[in-house]
C-alpha cells in the first residue's frame, strides 16, 4: 500500500470525466467505507503512537512519520461508532491524508482495494438520514453498501476551524446588493461555511448539493430568460460530489456558450499538488483550498469588484 499514489499523474486524466478512485476501508465491522485517493498520501501499518495529554477522546495519539508529527484519529469513534481495539492497534491501518491544508492519519481496522468508478454511481445519503449523519454519499460495488464519511464535519468537530472573517477584511464601501453566487458543495458543514462568509459580506446565493443539481439550477436560470454573466458574479464549487463532480460540472459550463464565461472557483479539501494542473484542464478561474474564511472573503470581494466593473460596461 506504500506505493499507492504511484502513478498520480495517470489519475489526473480523471478529471472532467465525472471518474474517481476510491480506497476501500473497514472501521471494525464488514462495513466498508471509500475515501478518493487524491487524497491519500500513503497507507501504513499502525505506527508506534505517542499519546497527548488532553488531546480530543478520538485522537488516539500522534506518529511521526518522515520529519513530520500527525495526529492520528479513530476514524471509527470520530463518526460515532464504536473505537477500534486499541489493543490490537498494531494491527491496524493508518491512511495518511492531506485535508484543508493539514495532514493527517486515520486509524482503521482493514484497508481493501482501491476501485475505479464514475462520480454519476455515488448517490446522496438516503432521504430522512438525520443531519447529525456522517455521510455525504453512498455507493454500490459488489452488491455492498458502500459509505462515504463527511470528513469536513470530523475534522471541524476534532481539529477545528476558524469560522469568523477578521476585522478589516470587509470592504465597507462597496455594496454587492443585485450580485449573485451559486455555491455547490454537498458537505452541509462547508455549506454552512461558506454562506456565513457569503452573509457577512452581504451578497445573495442559491445553494445547491452536488454538481447534477447546480447545473439544474443554471438549466432553469436560463429558461427564466437571466442572462448568467451578468445576474451571477461567480459559482463556488466542491470537487467530490456526488451524481458529479466539480471538475465535470466546470467543463459543461465551458462547454455551454450561454455560460462559458461564468466566473468559478473550485473550493476543495483536496489541497495536493495536482490541483493546480486539473483546474487549469477544466477551465475554472481559480483554485481555493479549504477552508479559510479570510482568503475566500479577500477572493469573492475581488471577483465582485471586477463584476460590478463588468455590469457598468454592459449598461
Amino acid at each position: 500500500m506504500a506505493g499507492i499514489l504511484d502513478g498520480v499523474d495517470q489519475r489526473t486524466k480523471l478529471a472532467g470525466h465525472n471518474r474517481l478512485e476510491l480506497l476501500l476501508f473497514k472501521l471494525g465491522t464488514r462495513q466498508r467505507f471509500g475515501i478518493n485517493v487524491f487524497k491519500v498520501q500513503e497507507v501504513i501499518q499502525c505506527p508506534s503512537l505517542t499519546q497527548i495529554p488532553k488531546s480530543h477522546a478520538v485522537i488516539c495519539g500522534v506518529a511521526h512519520l518522515r520529519g513530520k508529527t500527525i495526529p492520528v484519529i479513530d476514524l471509527s469513534m470520530a463518526i460515532g461508532s464504536r473505537p477500534l481495539n486499541r489493543e490490537s492497534i498494531g494491527a491496524a491501518y493508518v491512511i495518511i491524508t492531506e485535508y484543508n491544508r493539514s495532514t493527517q492519519g486515520f486509524l482503521v481496522s482493514a484497508v481493501d482495494r482501491i476501485v475505479n468508478m464514475d462520480w454519476g454511481q455515488m448517490k446522496p445519503p438516503p432521504k430522512g438520514t438525520d443531519k447529525e449523519s456522517y455521510l455525504t454519499a453512498v455507493t454500490q460495488i459488489d452488491n455492498d453498501l458502500v459509505e462515504i464519511i463527511d470528513v469536513e464535519k470530523v475534522m471541524k468537530e476534532v481539529i477545528g476551524a476558524s469560522e469568523k472573517i477578521s476585522a478589516g477584511i470587509i470592504d465597507e464601501d462597496h455594496s454587492n446588493v443585485g450580485q449573485h453566487i451559486l455555491v455547490v458543495d454537498d458537505s452541509g458543514v462547508a455549506r454552512n461555511q461558506i454562506k456565513r462568509v457569503l452573509d457577512a459580506l452581504k451578497v445573495e446565493c442559491t445553494l445547491a448539493k452536488d454538481g447534477q443539481d447546480a447545473m439544474e439550477v443554471l438549466e432553469n436560470w436560463m429558461d427564466e430568460g437571466k442572462n448568467l454573466p451578468q445576474f451571477l458574479a461567480m459559482v463556488i464549487s466542491d470537487v467530490e460530489m456526488p451524481r458529479m463532480d466539480g471538475y465535470t460540472l466546470t467543463t459543461n459550463i465551458r462547454k455551454d456558450p450561454r455560460m462559458k464565461d461564468l466566473y468559478v472557483i473550485l473550493h476543495t479539501s483536496l489541497s495536493g499538488v495536482f490541483n493546480q494542473a486539473m483546474v487549469e484542464k477544466v477551465g475554472a478561474n481559480k483554485f481555493l483550498a479549504k477552508y479559510m474564511p479570510d482568503e475566500l472573503a479577500l477572493l469573492v470581494q475581488h471577483r465582485l469588484a471586477d463584476h460590478r466593473q463588468l455590469l457598468k460596461a454592459m449598461t
